[in-house]
């Protein structure tokens, strides 16, 4: 419980929390927002952890010179679309198998829906699923148990983490540092996160 009360004010707090690790951290600081980027994207137990909010928060830093914008999204970008690779392949090596067990919520035919599912709709959900907190970690993991081809997996994947990286990043950037998103910088990424869940109402 304690654990989700310091995520979520890491989270409506990141304006905060990522000054203070530029502060001590300086240049390391690329790194560990890789980190955080790759983990959000490429391992399905992780989905809580910001994604939309951090990206467009660092921005608004490197606006300020604090960090350098192009480095962040050449960084942050490959974060993001080796983190849903890893997630895919991670789906296809492991979901299968768990069919063939006799586990009761894992019967075949489910397996087989979703391998119709990604056959027709599996580009724009990889796709969608980038703009949406949760789903983005999970939708990965799903085109690999249902076997979409890694050809048209991977074309998606990285069209979907360019848009998404550039879209909050340079967000971030331009409007980062106007008086009103500043002083409400906790409202804001809360509106980040409704805007972001727009696409599944």
């Amino acid at each position: 419980m304690q654990l989700l009360a310091q995520l979520f004010d890491f989270i409506l707090h990141i304006d905060r929390h990522l000054g203070e690790i530029i502060a001590d951290y300086g240049t390391w600081t690329y790194l560990i927002l890789f980190g955080i980027i790759f983990v959000e994207t490429g391992v399905v137990i992780m989905p809580f952890l910001p994604g939309d909010s951090l990206l467009f928060a660092a921005g608004a830093f490197a606006a300020t010179g604090a960090l350098n914008i192009w480095v962040l999204f050449g960084l942050l970008a490959f974060a993001a679309i080796l983190g849903d690779t890893v997630n895919y392949w991670i789906g296809h090596r492991i979901g299968p198998r768990a069919f063939h067990d006799n586990v009761r919520f894992l019967k075949r035919e489910y397996l087989e829906r979703t391998q119709a599912f990604y056959a027709k709709h599996g580009g724009k959900t990889i796709f969608l699923a980038r703009f949406i907190p949760i789903i983005r970690t999970f939708a990965p993991f799903v085109a690999g148990v249902g076997t979409m081809s890694y050809g048209k997996f991977i074309l998606y994947n990285v069209v979907g983490g360019l848009v998404w990286t550039s879209l909050f990043l340079f967000a971030g950037y331009f409007f980062g540092n106007i008086p009103f998103v500043q002083e409400n910088f906790g409202l804001v990424v809360i509106a980040i996160i409704f805007i972001s869940v727009l696409p599944v109402l």
